[in-house]
């Protein structure tokens, strides 16, 4: 599958895989930072932001996007980037063309099985009319009833594009998603991967917890782990300074 993506700067490159709901926006104010050094592609993932819609949707799905992505772009030598499903997207593709890598940075996610945990966005998502608002506050009045976090809902909400009438819907596949959302939760199974990765988790986030480290070191004997203070699992968003500073300082 084409995905869709924007690149800034010159240099080698980084690739940076966004997580379950959201794309590529989420991370252009980092990638302006890493395009003075590198030159950094920002990807939607199928079924997310602009790239196209499919009933498939699973991480070896998008590791085999990925590596189109690349040979598309004739890239090696690659930093790989990924945050939360695109953390699992890009251990995963680490561990099947390791040839392809430089070294790898996953945000805030691990190898495990997680609970699904996304009912109440889920209903959210779902309560909101497709095509019969024009305004994303009107939008919100829906969501807020399901979702209270504020930057939640803005994070979310970002997925609302505008139909040849002008009004909103959602621009990633939502019944897909929600679909494939017990395997998008699941165990990727992967080997042990000898490149240099850098783990960033959230100190106030439950998906990297301390007593996953030693299984971790074991599929991964080369890592670094960085937990940011008062961060949750955006730490990209809640920890940018550090984010950015950690990430430059490994790569």
């Amino acid at each position: 599958m084409k995905l869709n993506f924007k690149v800034k700067g010159q240099g080698n490159p980084i690739i940076i895989l966004h997580g379950l709901f959201g794309s590529l926006d989420n991370w252009q104010t980092l990638a302006n930072r890493f395009s003075s050094d590198f030159q950094v592609f920002t990807l939607d993932l199928r079924n997310h932001g602009k790239s196209e819609h499919s009933s498939t949707h699973s991480y070896k799905s998008m590791t085999e996007d990925i590596k189109e992505f690349i040979l598309d772009h004739d890239l090696e030598n690659i930093i790989l980037i990924g945050h939360s499903m695109g953390g699992k997207t890009a251990m995963l593709f680490a561990n099947t063309y390791p040839e392809f890598l430089e070294k790898l940075v996953v945000v805030d996610i691990g190898v495990k099985g997680y609970p699904p945990h996304h009912t109440e966005i889920l209903k959210g998502l779902n309560a909101i009319p497709q095509g019969e608002f024009d305004s994303r506050s009107a939008a919100d009045e829906i969501l807020i009833k399901h979702v209270a976090d504020f930057s939640t809902r803005q994070f979310l909400l970002k997925n609302l594009t505008r139909d040849q009438n002008k009004k909103l819907i959602w621009k990633m596949n939502l019944p897909v998603l929600e679909n494939t959302l017990l395997d998008i939760c699941s165990e990727i199974k992967i080997d042990p991967i000898y490149l240099p990765t850098l783990f960033i988790r959230g100190e106030n986030s439950n998906y990297i917890l301390e007593e996953d480290f030693d299984s971790l070191e074991e599929k991964f004997p080369y890592m670094e782990m960085i937990t940011a203070e008062n961060a949750g699992h955006w730490v990209h968003a809640e920890a940018p300074e550090l984010f950015y500073e950690s990430v430059l300082a490994f790569i």
